[in-house]
């Protein structure tokens, strides 16, 4: 199958130096529409879905391929080969950075560098690294999840999002949930939650912008100094703002973090 119908890509926007745009789990390429008018004059902007999420051919899922993340990787490697793109910038959001990473690794030539969201290389606390939850705490959410996957949802979509006082995002984030694929979804949940990328980040050879939020609890604080600390080259930036999903709960402070990073 075209990997353009496969991973419903979508090219716009102007200019020579093109930003890649990569999804968390869970969320498909809508998540990013807040962020797309502040680069969409200066950039070519390309954004696709994964396997399984949005408008993406959920029949060119293959269980084997994605039992890690390095199929996604893979995904994102192919898009950017079959677009011929030049040295492209990664913005990837959650488990998106660690897909982001491992197609870097893979492929240092092909990447300018990576502005990472809300990235966490490993959520396990462990043998003195804090990721925010126990292992399992994270074991019974899967399994909440394989019971009742709606259910689930509708209970972490809110905790994901981290705004309890703006309803409307947490339902957004929880309508995304519910349109991939319950089948898919458990997998990647398992595959993104129980997966460790802790030695993959120290051989990330791209330079990197951490934009952490000051109030997440998916990847808290903790996490991003780790990351600071693991990448060569890595420049930390903490938004002063609460939740997961600062590209809806906070555009403004998101794209002018990015903005002024690309100015330099």
């Amino acid at each position: 199958m075209n990997v353009i119908q496969r991973n419903n890509v979508h090219v716009l926007g102007k200019g020579e130096q093109t930003l890649v745009f990569v999804n968390g789990f869970g969320c498909d390429q809508t998540m990013w529409r807040y962020l797309l008018p502040s680069f969409a004059q200066a950039y070519k902007i390309v954004l696709f879905d994964h396997v399984g999420a949005g408008s993406s051919a959920t029949e060119a899922y293959l269980p084997e391929k994605y039992t890690s993340l390095q199929g996604y990787a893979d995904d994102l490697l192919e898009i950017c080969e079959h677009l011929q793109l030049q040295q492209p910038i990664l913005v990837a959001h959650s488990v998106g950075a660690m897909i982001g990473a491992l197609a870097a690794i893979a492929r240092p030539e092909l990447f300018r560098q990576a502005i990472m969201i809300g990235a966490s290389p490993c959520y396990i606390n462990a043998n003195g690294y804090y990721g925010g939850f126990e292992r399992a705490d994270l074991e019974a959410m899967l399994a909440y999840m394989e019971r009742d996957y709606v259910g689930w949802a509708d209970t972490f979509g809110p905790f994901i999002m981290g705004e309890p006082d703006r309803p409307s995002l947490a339902a957004e984030l929880t309508h995304s949930l519910c349109q991939t694929n319950p089948t898919i979804a458990r997998q990647f949940a398992r595959v993104t939650f129980l997966s460790d990328n802790r030695l993959d980040v120290t051989q990330i050879p791209i330079p990197c912008l951490l934009l952490q939020c000051a109030h997440d609890l998916i990847a808290p604080p903790e996490v991003g100094d780790f990351l600071s600390a693991s990448i060569p080259a890595a420049h930390l930036v903490t938004l002063p703002v609460t939740g997961h999903c600062p590209q809806l709960s906070a555009p403004a402070e998101t794209a002018a973090a990015i903005e002024l990073h690309l100015a330099y």
